[in-house]
């Protein structure tokens, strides 16, 4: 379980989320560790483009481990916001290379990211709804802004899983590539990135995501009530236990 880092070509840092047995489900350590490479990456002249992917073929991320400590206190929101860049702006242009199933906070991560592709085994969706958690990882704000309210709305309420083709209708991944060139991909578009003037990009990108997480910063207060009253519900713990047993839940 890890968060990995390296540099293959130069100017580029890949980025990715590892814990294939969970499929790469990120624990509180991995959230912590995320937010803190974020940072670095953000200090870090040499870097001037990101390619995030998952580990393996099976999932990019599957949000955050449900397994682990469900406790949300404002400091841990915090962190587990800038991991997933919710509403703290990043200068480096990200590159997202979906190449498994991306659901609830692997959604949420992704929509954080500029240029996005995904392999055409790749699902998406937020299901928290169906295991009564809110989704406070920044879809609430940002998916409608992303690919319109009705569509959003369909994920949010809904917590059905989409494949890549509709992923791609929608605007929520800008192409679907097969398995074989979907690195491949990342890395040229990132090359293509890499060349152009650092300063001219990185405040292209930093006006971008200043926006988008100024608004988000505005609802914070409201986010952090509506996922605390969630949780204080009899429906949290059945919605938990119900994921972790592998059946349905029963909300009475």
């Amino acid at each position: 379980m890890e968060i990995r880092v390296e540099t293959r070509e130069r100017h580029i840092a890949i980025v990715t989320i590892a814990n294939e047995p969970r499929r790469n489900a990120m624990t509180r350590a991995m959230m912590a560790d995320l937010a803190e490479l974020w940072d670095r990456l953000d200090d870090d002249a040499d870097c001037r483009v990101v390619v995030l992917t998952g580990a393996g073929e099976r999932a990019f991320s599957s949000g955050a481990d449900l397994g682990g400590d469900l406790s949300a206190s404002p400091e841990l929101a915090r962190v587990v916001s800038r991991a997933l860049l919710k509403n703290t702006p990043f200068s480096k242009p990200i590159v997202a290379a979906v190449n498994g199933d991306c659901v609830a906070g692997g959604l949420e991560l992704l929509l954080s990211t500029d240029i996005r592709a995904a392999s055409p085994e790749a699902r998406f969706g937020l299901p928290e709804v169906k295991w009564s958690i809110y989704p406070f990882g920044g879809a609430t704000v940002k998916l409608a802004q992303q690919i319109g309210h009705v569509h959003a709305m369909d994920l949010l309420l809904t917590g059905r899983l989409v494949d890549a083709g509709f992923a791609e209708r929608v605007g929520l991944v800008n192409r679907v590539v097969e398995r074989e060139r979907l690195m491949p991909w990342a890395f040229e578009t990132a090359a293509v990135i890499a060349a152009n003037s650092p300063s001219a990009v990185q405040a292209v990108r930093t006006q971008i995501s200043d926006g988008i997480a100024d608004y988000a910063r505005g609802r914070e207060a409201l986010e952090q009530e509506l996922g605390d009253r969630v949780r204080a519900s009899p429906h949290f713990a059945e919605g938990v236990a119900a994921f972790l047993e592998k059946r349905k839940p029963e909300y009475r």
